[in-house]
């Protein structure tokens, strides 16, 4: 059993995990060039990159980061890889990387849904496919209950419906946890990127406050989404791989994929895993 106060480290470690006008590239990044812009999306501007190139065949697939990151810092290793067969759309969220903040609204999966949604109605996407890491997961997941319309298919990665689908030492480390045990990277890559960095200890408090605050979906909540869905978890994760088959086990068109000898640390580095696996479900019975 993990003592209190390194679990604290540990769990905030984790949900911390990962690492200007419309039309304008991005030329400074060490990446190849790629589209970006800010999105005028419920009060917010809303930071968000487009790679690749669209394929009339299938929908662009929107990337969610983790909670606490930003698009770099979840899907560095991936997102290049997944842009080449398809269009990629990734953006930051609320008061995460380069999207200022509203002081006076609460961080939730709810909100950060409904932000996703009208990002791609605002670039005339009326559908798209959805793939989120960790928190990004628990907001594809609200997307997929609450605006089905919108989804075509779901990647759900190390996500949980539920807060017995982690250990209790891993929701009791967020319990008094302070601003020292926020991960250096994250924290360097915030007050680099944040057109706010002064707002360092907000963003913080805000983060451990949607965790606290998680709520469970119900079992019909799961069960309603039609969608395709992949459920990935390691085999070693914070989320449970029992949690991830019952979720598989409730979702009505899903498959499953637990990562040999990966924790949730290690997840997204798996590009060797996740994009064969990803993109091989996202073709299927779609692309010829």
């Amino acid at each position: 059993m993990v003592a209190k106060s390194s679990a604290a480290i540990i769990g905030f470690a984790i949900m911390f995990v990962a690492l200007h006008s419309h039309g304008q590239l991005f030329v400074s990044d060490p990446r190849p060039k790629f589209e970006s812009g800010y999105a005028p999306v419920n009060g917010l501007k809303l930071y968000y990159e487009i790679h690749g190139v669209a394929d009339p065949r299938s929908p662009p697939l929107v990337l969610l980061h983790g909670g606490g990151s930003t698009i770099d810092t979840s899907f560095g290793k991936v997102i290049e890889q997944l842009a080449k067969n398809r269009q990629v759309i990734a953006f930051d969220q609320q008061g995460h990387g380069r999207t200022a903040d509203i002081v006076d609204r609460p961080f939730s999966f709810e909100r950060s849904a409904n932000d996703a949604v009208e990002l791609i109605r605002y670039l005339k996407i009326p559908r798209a496919d959805f793939a989120g890491f960790s928190n990004g997961g628990h907001i594809a997941l609200d997307i997929g209950i609450h605006h089905p319309a919108a989804v075509r298919k779901l990647v759900i990665i190390s996500a949980m419906f539920k807060r017995d689908g982690a250990d209790p030492q891993f929701w009791d480390g967020f319990r008094g946890v302070k601003l020292e045990t926020m991960p250096a990277e994250l924290k360097d890559e915030y007050l680099k990127v944040s057109p706010h960095p002064e707002q360092l200890q907000s963003f913080f408090d805000k983060s451990v406050k949607r965790m606290l605050d998680f709520k469970d979906w119900t079992t019909q909540d799961i069960c309603s989404i039609n969608a395709p869905t992949l459920v990935i978890a390691g085999d070693a994760d914070i989320v449970r791989p029992e949690h991830a088959v019952e979720m598989f086990r409730l979702l009505p068109h899903a498959r499953l994929a637990i990562l040999p000898n990966t924790d949730h640390m290690q997840i997204m580095t798996r590009s060797d895993l996740q994009v064969p696996m990803i993109e091989e479900f996202l073709n299927a019975g779609e692309l010829k």
